[in-house]
């Protein structure tokens, strides 16, 4: 299975200065974590992790320094995720057909839930992982007054990986730029373009590490994992 992980934002709102993959939590750059459970994963075979060149030289000390087996490949990444993504997809080998796309900052992804999307993806078009929600939802109007309360039972959290035959999403993404479509993520995209996205169940710790509150959270539940807690 090939693994594709945009990688190319920045740390606006973790207040940072550089690429907030490159932050430390538990003494590795975040995007540490997201590697070596690429790694750990019995069917990720192919690693490409889309970012800016300015980057780069600090990605390459991450990879030596953690001796992975699997072949990674740094892939220029866009000015948005969906441009990143784009270009991700146009770099996989011509032997892919099916990718795995995971947010580099989900950094607790277990190797587990990219095996459990991986085979999932072979009787589907497309796939996410995804958690129930917990919290009542509310719609709101600009007005500031609640318009309507969905019934949560059928509401996700969409997390990453998500999973695609990959000529079915490069159709989609080609589309997204002629149509002049601005999604957040792939499923979105296939959505549009009438393809159905099954849920895998995700992780309540896949969480995304956005602020310096993730980062805390993010210590925490990796020092529970190796029992340091």
């Amino acid at each position: 299975m090939h693994l594709l992980i945009p990688a190319a934002g920045t740390g606006r709102r973790m207040g940072s200065d550089r690429n907030k993959l490159l932050l430390e939590v538990r003494s590795r750059a975040i995007i540490s974590w997201t590697l070596l459970a690429a790694e750990a994963s019995r069917q990720i075979s192919w690693i490409g992790i889309i970012s800016q060149p300015a980057d780069w030289h600090d990605l390459k000390a991450i990879i030596a320094d953690l001796q992975l087996s699997k072949p990674v490949e740094l892939i220029k990444g866009g000015s948005t995720r969906q441009q990143s993504v784009y270009n991700g997809l146009q770099a996989l080998p011509a032997d892919a057909t099916h990718v795995l796309i995971h947010d580099g900052a989900r950094c607790l992804v277990t190797p587990e839930l990219l095996d459990r999307c991986a085979l999932a993806i072979h009787h589907c078009s497309g796939l996410i992982a995804a958690v129930p929600v917990k919290d009542t939802i509310k719609v709101v109007g600009e007005d500031g007054i609640i318009q309507q309360t969905p019934d949560r039972r059928q509401l996700w959290a969409a997390q990453t990986p998500q999973g695609f035959n990959v000529q079915l999403l490069k159709y989609c993404h080609s589309e997204g730029v002629r149509q002049g479509w601005e999604v957040t993520d792939d499923a979105a995209l296939f959505e549009k373009c009438g393809y159905q996205v099954q849920i895998v169940e995700g992780e309540e710790t896949n969480l995304k590490v956005t602020t310096p509150q993730d980062l805390a959270i993010a210590e925490y539940i990796l020092k529970t994992r190796f029992g340091e807690l």
